[in-house]
């Protein structure tokens, strides 16, 4: 374990240190996004014929797939991203301090993503505005989906908001040492900043994250959301009171994992041992294996209600996802993550920071597998019997696998660029670090006195 002490240019490292490695994972990044677009102009060009997805009663298949279910994967690594944050303030978590701002960034660039996905599903850009925008006052009291947009707009602003007010007392006092060509930026961060607000700010930051964990389960990832699915009896698959807290869980799970997976990334790249510790690994880790044996659980929950004297429909999505390859998989990683998780925590020495990024990964990777499912299995089973004769079958073009590797690749630019702007971690971990090791010096002199 590294016994540096945090200082500030550790966390202007990244702002003012720029490596080669730096423009290859820009170009990596950027040339997935591009692909993506340009798969979107062309699907724009031709319509959304250009993809897996089609009418029930033309084509048979589902009307939503990939573009959906991924949608709400992005929603959910966002929602649960701000949810840890929130908790590392209002529940004084110090300990996550480090990686705190990292989850708030997350949440942006996550929200962000699912909001292209929204667009792109549209199959016509010009219908968010004449169709939602144009007509919200009547469509907010008719449309769940209309709720939808609402909350997660209402969502990236407080996020924003709740970001912005943090960035302020990082940036006035980093202001010397940050790039002079980024001034007329800094200088709006700032605009009207005196120390004397620090005080006031704390206690708006504490009253916002109070205000997102009671939102999280009523209205967010927890309610509106899976709201969507659980109000429609006709699709079995999506109907059922169970639908909330899996959805929250399973947020949970994906943005821890995303955490990790950004920590591993930042304290590889700029040194940040010291900073982003091995305990920190080790805290996120648990909360993983807390997260992903609740998911399981619902999803046990879920199936055997299913499976059991349940109604045709019901029993026969049930079979059907229980059968599925790709359901397999999915319950498979998050079970063989949290087997390993409850491992390393009875064996300590199986612990390493590679293993716990797999394990990200591994729960990432499930995650959308199963939101995907989700999503086109309900459709797959609708109780229609105007449709019984037309299942139909799905599988995602290239269009639609560009667009996961593509937002993946939007998010990375994200992170890469905003890293050049402002400190990723905040001011206030590194004043923490440094009078807790303070505080520990004192005690050592103390004890050998």
């Amino acid at each position: 374990m590294s016994t540096k002490t945090p200082r500030k240019a550790d966390i202007l490292r990244p702002i003012q240190n720029t490596s080669t490695t730096y423009f290859v994972l820009v170009a990596v990044a950027g040339l997935a996004f591009a692909l993506f677009l340009v798969g979107w102009i062309y699907q724009l060009y031709q319509g959304m014929v250009v993809t897996g997805l089609s009418d029930w009663g033309s084509g048979g298949g589902v009307t939503w797939g990939v573009y959906i279910g991924a949608f709400i994967w992005w929603v959910g690594i966002a929602h649960g991203g701000i949810i840890l944050s929130a908790a590392v303030r209002l529940l004084g978590m110090e300990r996550y301090m480090p990686v705190a701002r990292l989850a708030e960034l997350l949440t942006l660039a996550g929200l962000s993503a699912a909001g292209f996905f929204i667009v792109v599903h549209l199959g016509r850009p010009d219908r968010m505005v004449t169709s939602v925008l144009g007509h919200y006052h009547i469509t907010v009291h008719a449309s769940p989906l209309v709720w939808d947009v609402t909350v997660i707009t209402a969502y990236f602003v407080l996020t924003a908001t709740y970001l912005a007010l943090t960035i302020r007392y990082d940036v006035s006092r980093l202001r010397d040492d940050l790039p002079d060509t980024l001034d007329p930026i800094y200088s709006l961060v700032t605009f009207g900043y005196t120390e004397a607000e620090d005080e006031v700010v704390q206690r708006m930051v504490w009253w916002l994250a109070l205000a997102i964990i009671i939102m999280a389960p009523l209205l967010l990832h927890g309610g509106v959301i899976p709201w969507l699915f659980a109000v429609i009896p006709a699709i079995p698959g999506w109907f059922g009171a169970v639908q909330g807290p899996q959805f929250l869980t399973i947020a949970l799970t994906s943005a821890i994992s995303g955490v990790i997976l950004l920590s591993f990334a930042f304290r590889r790249a700029y040194d940040w041992d010291h900073i982003i510790t091995d305990d920190i690994f080790r805290g996120l880790l648990l909360w993983l294996g807390f997260f992903s044996l609740l998911f399981l659980w619902l999803q046990l929950q879920q199936r055997v209600t299913g499976g059991f004297a349940a109604p045709t429909d019901t029993a026969q999505i049930s079979a059907a996802t229980l059968e599925h390859p790709i359901y397999i998989v999915s319950m498979g990683l998050v079970a063989v993550v949290l087997a390993f998780i409850f491992a390393q925590a009875i064996r300590p020495a199986l612990f390493t920071k590679g293993r716990a990024v797999v394990a990200g990964l591994a729960v990432l990777t499930a995650t959308l597998l199963e939101k995907i499912l989700f999503v086109v299995e309900g459709f797959m089973y609708p109780t229609f019997d105007i449709y019984g004769a037309t299942p139909g079958e799905y599988f995602p073009s290239f269009i639609e696998f560009a667009s996961i590797t593509g937002t993946i690749g939007m998010v990375m630019l994200f992170f890469l660029l905003v890293a050049k702007v402002i400190p990723v971690v905040e001011l206030h971990a590194i004043e923490h670090l440094q009078e807790r090791d303070h505080g520990h010096e004192r005690e050592q002199i103390t004890h050998d006195d």
